[in-house]
């Protein structure tokens, strides 16, 4: 089975970006209130599930219903209950993101209506897990799935205490497309560290007004946090319940703000919302000469630029430490058993195959486009060799199978990034968008951050 980048075709509109809104985390609380578990916390494991109950549970007629906004995700499902007729996955798309979360918390408030099993994002994880809404996997044999997992991603679905909160689906490492004819045009060469793209881009921009390197997006909380990750910030950690620790303005976030600031005020990137009608036709017009994007840009872009068909190119992003490669992420998600399931078992079988078993796996890849979780796909030469005439043959697989694996596992998500998002649109998007002083944004940022975690009963360390 082909697992490839597609060539140019129609491909939705990207399947990990969602609208933010703020919402109470003491509302959230109160709803699934439990002290036990959580991203952070430290509880003990529960017994182990033996096989004998697990065989008893998969031949037991039972109905699962499973909330995701994949498309066409029939074909995986049908692999699941070809091996395990007795168990009927009931497919519901309740949303995509945002408001699938806000399903998700009603449901759980009026402890009534909550799914099986919900795909969430790696940066929802902590949302959800500081309410004790997620099932741990672990006595169900998740642990030994570890292996089998890029390492970083398994970081994403775990606690400090060992819990396996969700099984990893796909994900985003970030790297750098670019468009060789116009590099090759105005001799820019591929930018190595974060000093060269700067050259390059007030280079470029002064040999031709009409064209920019690339377009920061000043909207895209997303993309800060992955080139955040890629710099080595760490702008927050949860301990236990109540504690939080918040640095979105450290030196490694001014260094950052500095930077893209800089560009910006001078007018040599722009800075236009990304995924609206004027970014794509400058994707398509030759405005921009790069996107900053993650491992499932490759696939996005090749539908929405198909006029640009052989002109683009891979590469990592640039860095900022040339001897100590390093990338961040962007996107991707998971499959997480609610704790309310009545069918803990079957639930947790299906989490695990859906996203471990190779053929299933293998679909997601060939068929969703979605950028691999497991470290047997992306050491597939059928996956990583791949050669599509959109990028000139390159196997651009392999370059993002390589980023991959210079993603740090540390990284940490706050348990209420709906409020985070919104304090960054707030702050650090309308001093990018104005062209005004980023640094000062972090600063504001950080005190809306600190002030919404007190009000919602957080200790916050530092501050």
């Amino acid at each position: 089975m082909p697992r490839s980048l597609p060539e140019p075709s129609p491909i939705s509109r990207r399947l990990f970006l969602t609208a933010a809104g703020a919402v109470s985390l003491n509302a959230a609380l109160a709803a699934c209130g439990s002290s036990s578990g959580g991203t952070g916390g430290s509880t003990a494991s529960a017994a182990a599930v033996g096989q004998a109950e697990i065989d008893k549970a998969m031949a037991t007629p039972t109905t699962l219903t499973f909330w995701t906004w994949v498309p066409n995700i029939s074909a995986e499902v049908a692999l699941f209950q070809a091996k395990y007729p007795a168990i009927k996955v009931n497919v519901v798309n309740a949303g995509q993101g945002t408001p699938q979360y806000t399903k998700l918390r009603t449901a759980l408030q009026a402890n009534s209506g909550a799914p099986d099993l919900c795909q969430i994002e790696y940066q929802y994880v902590p949302t959800f897990t500081i309410t004790d809404s997620l099932l741990d996997l672990r006595p169900y044999g998740a642990s030994a799935l570890k292996g089998r997992f890029v390492d970083w991603t398994w970081s994403q679905v775990s606690g400090a205490g060992g819990e396996v909160y969700a099984i990893p689906q796909d994900t985003g490492p970030m790297g750098m497309l670019y468009r060789k004819d116009i590099f090759d045009r105005y001799g820019i060469a591929v930018p190595g560290t974060w000093d060269e793209f700067a050259a390059a881009a007030r280079k470029l921009h002064a040999a031709n007004p009409d064209i920019y390197l690339t377009n920061f997006a000043a909207n895209q909380a997303a993309a800060w946090h992955g080139l955040l990750w890629q710099a080595g910030a760490k702008p927050y950690a949860v301990s236990g319940k109540s504690t939080v620790a918040v640095n979105v303005d450290d030196a490694v976030s001014q260094k950052l703000a500095t930077y893209w600031g800089a560009l910006a005020k001078d007018g040599v990137i722009g800075v236009e919302t990304d995924f609206t009608d004027s970014w794509y036709a400058g994707l398509n017009q030759g405005k921009y000469a790069t996107w900053l994007t993650a491992a499932w840009g490759p696939a996005f872009l090749s539908g929405s630029a198909a006029s640009t068909s052989g002109k683009w190119r891979a590469a990592p992003l640039p860095q900022w430490d040339a001897s100590a490669p390093a990338s961040g992420n962007w996107g991707g998600s998971t499959t997480a058993v609610i704790k309310s399931t009545k069918n803990p078992i079957a639930a947790a079988q299906f989490a695990q195959f859906l996203n471990s078993d190779p053929a299933s796996a293998g679909l997601f890849a060939s068929k969703q486009f979605f950028f691999p979780a497991t470290k047997a796909l992306l050491a597939d030469p059928t996956f990583t060799g791949a050669a599509p005439a959109f990028y000139g043959g390159q196997n651009v697989n392999q370059v993002f199978a390589d980023v991959s694996g210079t993603v740090n596992p540390t990284f940490q998500w706050p348990p209420f990034l709906d409020q985070v998002v919104t304090d960054f649109t707030d702050t650090v998007t309308k001093a990018l968008s104005d062209k005004g002083d980023v640094v000062a944004a972090l600063a504001q940022w950080q005190s809306r951050i600190v002030s919404y975690a007190k009000g919602q009963g957080f200790t916050v360390q530092g501050s």
